[in-house]
């Protein structure tokens, strides 16, 4: 049996400190002689930046079913541009949010349709998947109070981001072979630690390295 798909994703509510250990992790990776590609959804491509730019920032109001779908236009530009010709050339492929975020937000926290967003999803992804997702939990209270600032999504009300954080807790239970759940609210170099224990369980290759 080969090794799995070099994608890792990292999941979380507001605040949760996504960015910084997907940074960490790639960093980690990198001085054990890997090639890496450190993105994000949205924005992980020009026209993301723009959609991202757009949808985050924008004042005037949006239907649910449009906000999905301009997500995932910028997902399946994401898969094209980057995250599939990384992976042909071997490279590990960690990004910053990808199509559980949408489950999560549109899903669970906009009360779409689990089903519809899936079949959508589907077409788009063609069986590409992240190998492990890295969900860092903690509750929206806490989250929300790191952010120094607000974008559209994140000042949402409280009860959107329960939502949103039960959402994500309910795909983890879902899937287990793929979602790590971690308490968010670890000191940084702990979670580390952690996710590269849990990285080097999948990929035994790089203990060596």
């Amino acid at each position: 049996m080969g090794e799995p798909l070099r994608f890792i994703s990292f999941e979380g509510p507001e605040g949760s400190g996504k960015s910084t250990q997907a940074g960490r992790l790639a960093a980690w990776l990198r001085a054990r002689g890997a090639s890496v590609t450190l993105t994000r959804e949205p924005g992980g491509t020009l026209l993301g930046q723009e959609i991202r730019s757009w949808l985050l920032h924008r004042e005037e109001p949006m239907g649910e079913e449009a906000e999905f779908l301009l997500y995932s236009a910028d997902r399946a530009e994401h898969l094209r541009t980057i995250v599939r010709p990384a992976l042909a050339e071997g490279a590990f492929v960690i990004s910053d949010r990808f199509v559980d975020s949408s489950y999560a937000y549109q899903g669970y926290g906009r009360g779409l349709d689990l089903d519809w967003l899936r079949a959508v999803s589907a077409g788009i992804l063609r069986g590409v998947l992240p190998s492990l997702t890295f969900l860092l939990d903690l509750p929206p209270e806490r989250g929300l109070a790191r952010l120094a600032g607000r974008d559209r999504l994140e000042g949402e009300s409280l009860e959107f981001h329960r939502r949103v954080r039960e959402g994500y807790r309910s795909l983890a239970r879902s899937e287990p072979e793929r979602f790590v759940v971690l308490d968010a609210e670890l000191p940084a170099d702990e979670l580390e630690n952690r996710i590269t224990r849990e990285v080097i369980s999948r990929w035994p290759s790089l203990s060596g390295s």
